[in-house]
């Protein structure tokens, strides 16, 4: 199936925004109705789905699947809404998958925007609807931060969305990041002031310089999805990796799958995002050490600690996309064509 790019957008567009897994909308309430009124003041114009606009949780969940995927198809089908943002991630958005309608999500070519979690929606309708998604902002954890949502997250998504005519684009290196957690339960999302930490150059495992089209994942729900018809053949592709809680003992477990499945062998090149959390489980060993043991010798370009991850602030990148890899450039991705139509 022809991969095709969704429409662009503007400041003046509308977002509906859904919520495929985990209720944040109401555990977080505070912050999701701040990332709501964040949206606003950018200029977007804001449509909750049917079912987050309810604020009803199932503990774990927003709702059945059925009720989800439903939620997510009226904005797809909504004439009004532009494009499509999640509240968040969690665990269950793969839930959803054999309930959508593809061939009307390629026909309406919205731009749909998440991250984590939301893996599982992004693999599927590459596949399924050969329709290039957006792994990018939330509203929660991205247009919910205090006192605004970080301009670089905000820049690079827009940049991505709205323009059709790049050619040759070089992604800016963060000279700051951030994984400093603050409970968004209790008020300290807003009460305590980030910390932040000086950005290194980005590790590099191999070096090199590749062309090719790029995909992004989480790994842990892409692996949730292998085996499936949602599992993408990675042939050629440049596979951008990330995580949020990164345990060595479930980081090997994961990435030895996607090792078993042929991907690394597949691939021409390998970015491993930023974890917000690391424990090495009592290993004398470092994360790139645990990476570089299971990839083995590659004759491609790896690179680890990319910002494109669950840390601030985070870069948007799309599904297939054409980008220049380089491992001697800082910034390390160039995008060589629009996102968008």
């Amino acid at each position: 199936m022809e991969i095709i790019k969704p429409k662009a957008i503007t400041k003046n567009s509308t977002v509906g925004i859904f919520t495929p897994s985990f209720p944040a909308h109401v555990a977080f309430r505070d912050k999701y109705l701040h990332g709501l009124s964040e949206l606003k003041r950018i200029g977007f114009n804001v449509i909750e789905g049917s079912l987050t606009k309810k604020a009803i949780d199932h503990g774990y969940r927003s709702g059945s699947p059925q009720k989800r995927a439903d939620e997510f198809m009226e904005l797809i089908n909504n004439p009004e809404v532009d494009f499509l943002m999640a509240t968040i991630g969690g665990n269950n958005s793969s839930s959803m998958l054999e309930l959508l309608n593809y061939e009307t999500i390629r026909k309406e070519r919205k731009i749909i925007t998440g991250y984590s979690d939301v893996t599982s929606l992004h693999m599927a309708i590459y596949t399924q609807a050969g329709l290039s998604t957006f792994y990018g902002p939330a509203v929660v954890p991205t247009f919910g931060e205090w006192p605004k949502v970080f301009p670089e997250s905000l820049d690079s998504f827009f940049h991505l969305a709205s323009q059709k005519d790049i050619s040759q684009f070089e992604l800016p290196f963060f000279p700051k990041w951030s994984n400093h957690f603050r409970d968004a339960e209790n008020g300290d999302w807003k009460n305590i002031a980030r910390e932040w930490n000086d950005n290194s150059p980005y590790p590099i495992l191999n070096a090199g310089k590749v062309t090719g089209k790029l995909m992004i994942a989480n790994i842990n729900t892409l692996c949730c999805v292998a085996g499936s018809i949602y599992f993408p053949d990675f042939t050629d592709k440049i596979l951008l990796l990330e995580q949020m809680s990164v345990s060595f003992a479930n980081e090997e477990r994961m990435l030895y799958q996607l090792k078993n499945a042929g991907v690394f062998k597949q691939i021409k090149g390998l970015i491993i995002g930023k974890p917000e959390f690391l424990d090495t489980a009592g290993a004398d060993f470092s994360n790139d050490e645990l990476i570089q043991s299971i990839i083995g010798d590659v004759d491609y370009p790896v690179i680890t600690g990319f910002d494109c991850s669950h840390t601030h602030p985070m870069h948007t990148l799309a599904q297939d996309i054409l980008v220049e890899f380089d491992t001697k450039k800082k910034s390390a991705l160039t995008i060589l064509e629009s996102a968008v139509e």
